[in-house]
């Protein structure tokens, strides 16, 4: 799988290179555009997901510092690898995809293939359950309360439960979507200044703990490839995310050039993350608790991450295969829906399923695309030039 990986990783940085140079200067607008604002909120809330909340503290932190078990986290600090697992550079995984289906998609029309939609959706169906999965496995660890701190009980299920049913009604109007990923930024931005108030962190304490993040960028190129097996899972994470979120995100692009979409999808998600990592990490030098107050805050905040990006990758494959509310009437929407993604993150949750398999049939899918433009859609390549006005389903 490691090769796999790799393999998929240097083709994307290598694709990213080649429309970046071809179409510089390429408008980009997709059916639905929004402000810069909108349109970075929607990335960044459904991009990311309730990991991004629980992993540091629960286990990324300890694992890094532990250098002595796992020597190839020795070369930085903790801080600076979590950032490079986070932010940057594996962004431009969502250009390539959102630039993929802003400009080039509606003219090959590729994943309009019934091969292609199938393979597509049932990979964003089942991203959709490991999402849950993640967020039922590491509960435990920010609600102590509720069981013996360690195990998934019962109460747990139906928390997960609960959570994707409100992702299902909300996926109902795209109205929803918008309003949940500008609610779920802010709310974010509202977490990182409670625990830093909490914290009573000054602002040198968090320039000296910010600054650790120039580890990653002095080794920026020791982060391309897997480092570790842990690593390795995130890349494919990453990439199993990655074509999904550019097909939903190009919807709302609102008029960048290229570059200008590069850089934005690159630098501007990457701050909050900075920000958010540098106050956990604080609190991880210094041991302070997160119990009570702020492991609930945390735990809602997390729980609007999993809704938002459930609700957008719902959306995105019940419009992909015309299993929309208009056919089937609102609550068997809803139903369905449901029952099919709790179903498939228990399937997760016993490691039935792995997202490494996922990622591997995405990289599978990003090959499949160049070969097909390469042999069948050569010629519409060169007409991709100019303003070019997205005619995917508007919603």
């Amino acid at each position: 799988m490691t090769y796999l990986i790799s393999f998929g990783v240097l083709l994307a940085f290598g694709l990213v290179i080649f429309c970046t140079i071809r179409w510089w200067n390429l408008r980009l607008v997709g059916p639905q555009p929004v402000s810069m604002f909108v349109f970075i909120a929607i990335l960044f809330t459904s991009g990311l997901d309730v990991g991004l909340i629980m992993f540091p503290l629960a286990f990324d932190f300890p694992l890094y510092a532990n250098t002595s078990e796992n020597p190839a986290y020795a070369f930085t600090n903790p801080l600076a690898l979590e950032f490079g697992f986070w932010g940057f550079l594996i962004w431009a995984f969502y250009f390539l995809t959102a630039f993929y289906f802003c400009a080039i998609e509606p003219r090959v029309k590729f994943f309009e293939k019934p091969v292609v939609r199938f393979v597509n959706n049932v990979v964003i169906i089942t991203t959709c359950a490991f999402t849950g999965s993640l967020f039922l496995v590491y509960l435990p660890f920010y609600l102590p309360t509720i069981g013996d701190g360690e195990s998934v009980v019962t109460t747990f299920y139906v928390i997960v439960f609960a959570v994707i049913l409100a992702a299902a009604y909300s996926s109902t109007n795209i109205k929803f979507v918008r309003i949940l990923s500008v609610g779920s930024t802010v709310l974010f931005g509202g977490l990182i200044v409670l625990l830093w108030a909490v914290a009573g962190m000054s602002l040198a304490q968090f320039g000296a703990s910010i600054a650790n993040i120039g580890g990653y960028f002095t080794n920026i190129h020791r982060f391309v490839l897997p480092l570790t097996d842990y690593h390795e899972f995130y890349l494919f994470w990453w990439f199993a995310w990655s074509i999904m979120i550019g097909q939903f995100t190009s919807r709302f692009v609102g008029g960048m050039k290229t570059q200008h979409m590069l850089a934005a999808l690159m630098i501007i998600p990457s701050i909050p993350l900075a920000i958010w990592f540098s106050v956990l990490y604080y609190y991880y030098e210094n041991s302070l608790p997160t119990d009570g107050f702020l492991n609930i805050a945390m735990v809602i905040v997390g729980t609007t991450f999993v809704i938002n990006s459930l609700d957008s990758l719902i959306r995105l494959y019940t419009d992909n295969l015309d299993l929309t509310v208009q056919r089937f009437g609102k609550w068997t929407y809803i139903a369905g829906n449901t029952a099919v993604l709790f179903s498939l993150t228990l399937l997760f949750e016993s490691q039935w399923l792995q997202i490494e398999w996922i990622g591997g049939i995405v990289i599978a899918l990003y090959v499949s695309t160049l070969v097909f433009i390469a042999m069948r859609a050569r010629h519409v390549m060169s007409n991709v030039k100019g303003v070019y006005k997205n005619p995917q389903l508007d919603l």
